[in-house]
């Protein structure tokens, strides 16, 4: 039912386009009143419409003429640019030496969100005429936190200007697997430097296609050992909903060359009798973490669960593990846990490497 309706939508988008084109074909043949007489108003539509459209959607309405498949070049050019949509600091491009694809398509996001439906969303990528505050807004995982017994939302410090030495909220120091940082509800402001985990991506990478494991993260530039690099952004599902999708996704799996980005964090409590359980999901939803690939030598990122403070979940956060030269690939572990036998292939060509990539009941 779900595939003929998304059939019936993409017929339905080339139609319209496909009349669109006709009547810009038909407008351009009209000569210009003026020699620097602007753009015709229609394919200035276009420009704000396009961006919007999937990869196979925009390849379908390249074809209604010229124009349009002019605009679509340059919108497949912008997007293989900048992975973020501009929502980082810095541009993130798809670099592809090996085949045809010039990009992956996913939806952005630089943190943890609620499951959005996916159906109805859409999510501008590829033009310069939309600003990112005309961008779809997700509902941030963050904007639940921790109340009082009045209902009032638990705040954090009082410090004007955090020192690591002094602030209750401080705690990121070493590569531990748990750090603090200061929240929403703390009285700094956002340039306090006890958010260093805050602002997106902080060091500038590029996404490569490999042959064998499609998309990689790659440094580009020079990475500090204990340098904070990036978080892992996606859906946070409960765990009922991560299991129906990772069922899903190993049947898609099955059928053909198919990479999930679902990934389940435990973090053991003090106590020792209880577990809290993370399911971020980035395989539709998430940031460029998404294409960091595994590697059974562990790979030279860390990972580390912070909290800031009044926010009920936690966030996984990439740290490097050693110094980490320009072109390296990033990688880090997925887990030890092996229980299929016929496990997808694991291609990190590390000296440890047993051939098969982690796997475990979600």
């Amino acid at each position: 039912m779900q595939e003929n309706l998304n059939r019936r939508v993409d017929e339905r988008i080339h139609f319209y386009f496909h009349s669109f084109g006709q009547m810009l074909t038909a407008e351009e043949s009209v000569p210009p009143k003026r020699c620097n007489a602007r753009e015709p108003p229609l394919l200035q539509c276009a420009e704000l419409v396009l961006p919007y459209l999937n990869p196979s959607e925009l390849a379908n309405v390249s074809l209604t003429c010229k124009p349009i498949l002019k605009l679509s070049r340059s919108i497949t050019f912008r997007r293989a640019s900048d992975a973020s949509r501009t929502f980082e600091t810095l541009p993130i491009p798809f670099l592809n030496a090996v085949d045809s694809h010039p990009y992956a398509p996913f939806f952005y996001t630089r943190s943890l969100v609620l499951p959005a439906p996916l159906p109805l969303l859409r999510q501008p990528w590829g033009s310069s005429a939309v600003s990112p505050s005309a961008k779809c807004h997700l509902l941030r995982a963050e904007s639940v936190g921790f109340v009082d017994g009045a209902g009032r939302a638990v705040s954090g410090c009082e410090c004007e200007a955090c020192a690591d030495a002094e602030c209750p909220c401080a705690g990121l120091d070493g590569l531990d697997d748990v750090g603090r940082e200061c929240g929403s509800g703390c009285r700094c402001g956002p340039e306090c430097g006890n958010r260093l985990t805050r602002n997106g991506v902080a060091v500038r990478v590029k996404i490569v296609r490999h042959r064998r494991k499609g998309w990689g993260l790659h440094a580009d530039q020079l990475i500090a050992k204990g340098e904070f690099v990036f978080e892992y952004a996606g859906e946070l599902l409960t765990t009922k909903e991560a299991q129906r999708r990772h069922q899903y996704y190993d049947e898609l799996a099955l059928q053909g060359r198919f990479s999930s980005a679902l990934l389940v964090v435990r973090e053991h409590l003090p106590s020792g009798k209880a577990c809290l359980r993370l399911n971020i999901d980035a395989t539709r939803i998430g940031n460029i973490a998404r294409f960091v690939n595994h590697s059974c030598d562990g790979g030279n990122l860390s990972t580390k669960l912070v909290r800031s403070s009044g926010a009920l979940f936690p966030r996984l956060c990439f740290f490097a593990s050693k110094d980490i030269p320009v072109d390296e690939e990033l990688t880090f572990s997925y887990g030890e846990i092996r229980k299929r036998s016929k496990g997808l292939p694991c291609f990190c060509n590390s000296p440890s490497c047993v051939g098969t990539l982690p796997s475990e009941d979600t």
